[in-house]
């Protein structure tokens, strides 16, 4: 099956700075892509290079099979990070019209955005204008006007932002709704939580380069695993373990919590063995999987 979309050494300077740097991946139909970065990392540069709103310096894009987005910008889903919809128009007419734009009969618009508002839960707010609807809401309106027309590409650019807890939960159930129906997603983001629970693959940039290529568990497994103990012991005494390489310490419920960072190839179990052979009084472990976020300060020396 070939890609929805393909990067091949891609390379954007503006001037004498280099934003992207030779950036090169790919995203499978169907396939939920996280595009991972600190702020100013690259990623809206890059976006705006397959979306063909500007041109790379280098390198070769190919997106649906063509090389310019433009000319298949109707299959095309793009949620920007600056929002803004007409504020005296209504939700149903702002996406109707935007769906006519892709080449949507009026009809079939209007229908779609009513029957997609009520599964949003904002069937009451249809024909209310938007400067009256509360920023989550907005929000909402918006990320359906950017899918009402069904593309088999979505690009969302960090659309978490701003969103509350219950409406993060509800994009992430479009998100997958998207995908199940066999739809590329590609979202940007550098909140690694969201792309933890969604991503079947990642990438993660750092100052405009590629530093990881590949799935969240891949991702993770670079991280070293942490063993966790707690009790009436000291800091000194879990830092000589074997097979531990930093730790740091915690009052918790009148006990001491101490999270062991483990040498990479260790998997705890022979410091957890010289801890009851040394008599240290334990009375609760456990051993943590590394994060993403953990994985990613790895891999791209950031310390946040």
């Amino acid at each position: 099956m070939s890609a929805a979309l393909t990067l091949e050494g891609v390379t954007k300077r503006y001037g004498g700075f280099t934003a992207v740097d030779g950036l090169s991946f790919s995203a499978a139909p169907g396939q939920i892509l996280g595009f991972l970065g600190p702020n100013g990392a690259g990623k809206t540069s890059t976006i705006r290079m397959i979306l063909g709103l500007m041109a790379p310096t280098a390198g070769r894009i190919e997106v649906l099979g063509v090389d310019d987005a433009r000319k298949v910008r109707d299959r095309i889903g793009f949620l920007p990070e600056e929002r803004g919809l007409y504020r005296r128009m209504t939700p149903v007419n702002a996406i109707s019209f935007l769906a006519g734009l892709k080449g949507v009969p009026r009809h079939e618009a209007r229908r779609r955005a009513r029957e997609m508002l009520e599964v949003q839960g904002l069937g009451a707010a249809a024909d209310r204008q938007m400067r009256n609807l509360s920023k989550g809401m907005a929000q909402k309106v918006q990320l359906i006007s950017a899918i009402v027309h069904q593309p088999e590409l979505v690009i969302l650019d960090e659309p978490f932002s701003g969103l509350d807890p219950v409406n993060q939960q509800a994009l992430e159930s479009v998100i997958r709704g998207l995908a199940a129906r066999g739809a590329t997603v590609v979202f940007s983001t550098h909140v690694m939580q969201h792309a933890e629970r969604l991503c079947d693959h990642v990438v993660l940039l750092a100052r405009g380069q590629k530093v990881f290529d590949g799935t969240v568990g891949q991702a993770r497994a670079v991280a070293p695993r942490s063993l966790v103990l707690e009790g009436a012991l000291s800091e000194a005494a879990v830092k000589v373990l074997p097979g531990v390489a930093s730790t740091h310490a915690e009052q918790v419920n009148g006990h001491t919590r101490v999270t062991a960072a483990l040498v990479s190839g260790s998997h705890g179990q022979e410091a957890l063995k010289a801890a009851f052979a040394q008599g240290i009084d334990i009375t609760r472990f456990e051993m943590r999987e590394p994060s993403l976020h953990e994985a990613f300060i790895v891999l791209t020396g950031e310390a946040a």
